[in-house]
């Protein structure tokens, strides 16, 4: 029997890599750069030679089960292929699954990011206990993912759960996608950047502009998400402004989305997800407002309304009747997990069905 799988998660920005046996004890765990501005084919041979090097120093853990990758985008899962990424401009059609199982020579999954995190937060996190789930990953991009009854939601080809290109505001940004006013134009790490520049533009973002710039006392300061969040934890209005604007986006996407799906809980994960007390308050505000079906379902206690509104991770009862918004219990680790798991689950797919 296969005694670990190697999981990878390829982002905008980042490319991580982990190797997990099948009780979720991560084994091993590497992070670089993607450097995506250079290439499909440099990418791809930067991650298959570090999958090979983590599955060599494995050697003596027994057997690889497989890999799992998950990538952003739109995923042919009956080919394997890319169909369109907005953050990987150049691997549209590309067939990835086939392109790394020929490096590789070892069986590989392919499957949406987003879906891999939710894969991981229904294994391991925040939705151990539930059966229907939904995920929203806040990174370079905005993706999204569905589980229904244990399963995730691939939908007709695969294509399910692009909850980040959901339209907030049709009049707003063009999006890498085509579309204008999606969610990740407002709930993205790269829509608080371009915020904070649109906020410096008007003359009335002093720190923001000095952040920027790296003047005053950000000298060696790098212009991130964080560091803005940073700012807006100090008190600073046009950073304060950014992250209401990031939740009042997530809170119209998840208002209608509860609307729509009535599941019992909704994940937020991702890197500006560590933002969470700066954006959630408008989110909370701005999905009660807008979904009849949270009005009525939100947590009703005092305790753990506070708790969603502070990012309390917490587990409701199989048969809870409340609807739950809550931050992912792995943080950015779901993706990796979830990618990890999808060996063991094709795995367990083929011995049910022999």
């Amino acid at each position: 029997m296969a005694s670990f799988a190697i999981g990878v998660d390829l982002g905008g920005t980042n490319l991580r890599i982990s190797a997990v046996d099948a009780d979720g004890n991560l084994l091993e765990k590497l992070e670089t750069g993607a450097q995506v501005s250079r290439g499909r084919d440099f990418v791809i041979q930067e991650m298959t030679e570090a999958i090979k090097s983590v599955s060599l120093r494995l050697r003596g853990k027994g057997d690889l089960a497989g890999v799992g990758i998950g990538v952003p985008g739109i995923i042919d899962q009956d080919t394997g292929m890319v169909r369109k990424s907005p953050n990987l401009p150049d691997w549209r059609d590309y067939p990835v699954k086939e392109e790394i199982e020929r490096r590789l020579n070892a069986p590989v999954i392919l499957e949406n990011d987003a879906n891999a995190a939710a894969v991981g937060e229904h294994w391991l996190g925040a939705a151990r206990n539930v059966e229907d789930m939904c995920i929203l990953t806040l990174g370079t991009g905005v993706g999204g993912g569905i589980v229904l009854h244990n399963q995730v939601w691939e939908g007709m080809t695969g294509m399910a759960g692009e909850l980040g290109h959901i339209t907030v505001h049709p009049d707003g940004p063009k999006c890498n996608c085509g579309n204008y006013g999606c969610v990740e134009q407002f709930a993205s790490a790269t829509a608080i950047l371009r915020m904070a520049r649109e906020a410096i533009a008007t003359g009335n973002a002093k720190e923001l502009s000095e952040l920027s710039a790296g003047t005053g006392t950000f000298k060696n300061v790098e212009f991130t998400a964080k560091t803005i969040y940073n700012l807006a934890l100090q008190g600073d209005e046009p950073s304060k402004t950014i992250f209401r604007k990031v939740g009042w986006a997530l809170g119209i996407v998840l208002g209608d989305i509860v609307n729509a799906f009535n599941l019992q809980m909704y994940v937020l994960g991702g890197g500006v997800s560590n933002s969470w007390d700066a954006f959630a308050p408008a989110m909370f505000e701005e999905v009660r407002r807008r979904s009849m079906v949270y009005a009525a379902t939100a947590p009703a206690d005092v305790e753990r309304a506070k708790g969603a509104s502070a990012g309390v991770s917490y587990q409701p009862s199989p048969k809870s009747r409340q609807t739950i918004i809550t931050r992912a219990l792995l943080g950015g680790d779901g993706g990796l997990f979830g990618a990890a798991r999808l060996p063991f689950l094709r795995a367990r797919t083929i011995t049910s069905q022999a």
